[in-house]
This record gives C-alpha cells, sequence and structure tokens, in this order.
C-alpha cells in the first residue's frame, strides 16, 4: 500500500469527521437562536382565555378582567338598561350590528348571549382609548340614555350593548370578545360558545 492512498483515506477520513463535528455544532448553536423565536411564557399565558366568576356580580355593576392584554368589561345589566335598548336604535350608527364586531351568536339586540351579562373590549374603536362606564345616564347629546359609555378623549359614547351613537367619533361598534359560559357562575373568555 503506497504513502498516497494512505493520505487520500485520512484526508477523507478527516473531511468527513470535521464535517460531522461542524455539522453537530451548527446544529446545537442553532437550538437557543430557534428557541428565541418561539413567544415567552407571558405572551403566552397572555393569550389563554380567562374564567370570570359572576355569581357576585350585582345589576348596574361592572368588573374588569384582562385578556390578551386587552381590558375585558362585564356587566350585569338592569332590567332599565335592557329596556332603554330598545328605545334608541334610531340614534345608533349601527343597531343591529351588522359590522362583525362580535361573534355570531352575539349578533342581537343585546350583543350577548345571556342578555343580563354584557362583555366587551373596553377599548373604543375610534383611537383605542378605554371608555368611562356611564352608571346613571349620559347628558348632552345622548342625555335620556338610561346608560353606557363615554369615551374621554374624544368623546364617543355607546350604549349598554356597545352600539356607538350616531355623529360620533368612533366608526363601528365595541368588539364583543368570543366567549361561553360554564355553568350560571362562569364564563370562559377568549373561547366561543358551543353550537350545536
Amino acid at each position: 500500500m503506497s504513502d498516497a492512498a494512505t493520505d487520500n483515506g485520512r484526508r477523507r477520513f478527516l473531511a468527513i469527521t470535521t464535517a460531522a463535528v461542524g455539522g453537530a455544532g451548527v446544529a446545537a448553536a442553532s437550538i437557543p437562536f430557534i428557541k428565541s423565536w418561539n413567544p415567552t411564557l407571558r405572551v403566552k399565558a397572555a393569550g389563554l382565555p380567562v374564567e370570570v366568576n359572576i355569581s357576585k356580580l350585582e345589576p348596574g355593576q361592572m368588573i374588569r378582567v384582562e385578556w390578551r392584554g386587552k381590558p375585558i368589561w362585564v356587566v350585569r345589566r338592569t332590567q332599565e338598561m335592557l329596556q332603554d335598548l330598545e328605545l334608541h336604535n334610531d340614534k345608533l350608527r349601527d343597531p343591529l350590528s351588522l359590522e362583525p364586531q362580535q361573534p355570531a351568536y352575539a349578533t342581537n339586540t343585546t350583543r350577548s348571549i345571556k342578555p343580563e351579562i354584557f362583555i366587551a373590549v373596553g377599548i373604543c374603536t375610534h383611537l383605542g382609548c378605554s371608555p368611562v362606564y356611564q352608571r346613571d345616564g349620559f347628558s348632552g347629546q345622548m342625555e335620556g340614555i338610561a346608560a353606557g359609555f363615554l369615551c374621554p378623549c374624544h368623546g364617543s359614547g355607546f350604549d349598554m350593548a356597545g352600539r356607538v351613537f350616531q355623529g360620533q367619533p368612533a366608526p363601528l361598534n365595541l368588539v364583543v370578545p368570543p366567549h361561553r359560559y360554564l355553568d350560571n357562575e362562569r364564563v370562559i373568555i377568549g373561547v366561543d360558545e358551543e353550537i350545536g
């Protein structure tokens, strides 16, 4: 056997070994890089559904929770608030909720599954401010409305179904997030109502 044949065999062995070790090194170095693309646990948790206990929610009371980094309002409407929803359709921009700002199961007068419980994303559809709950009604242009939400930034008003009044800066009704009831005391926000 000649020295040239031995050298070629060694070269081939060294080339294959070097390529294998280099490939393993690249793979090992790329794992942390690829993992950095994955969302953090905090980000993953922010997108998870939120369970809300509504058993102690009094008529007219609103609680706030957070889902996906957004404020979510849960309001137990009074009988007066529910009756008022039918009386001012002529003052609303989208009284029938034709714009898809809510799931199909909440496309109704109350924009909810249960009429007494209203759930909405508490962000104005104009510039993203957070409206203020007007439990005792409005003054000015929307006077006579039992209750609703008023955006302090530019004055957009919404009724107790989150429907925007005409002539307001906000172009759309408030968003109703996907939700479903686990029982009479608990609602889960971020999961659609099971139909069937």
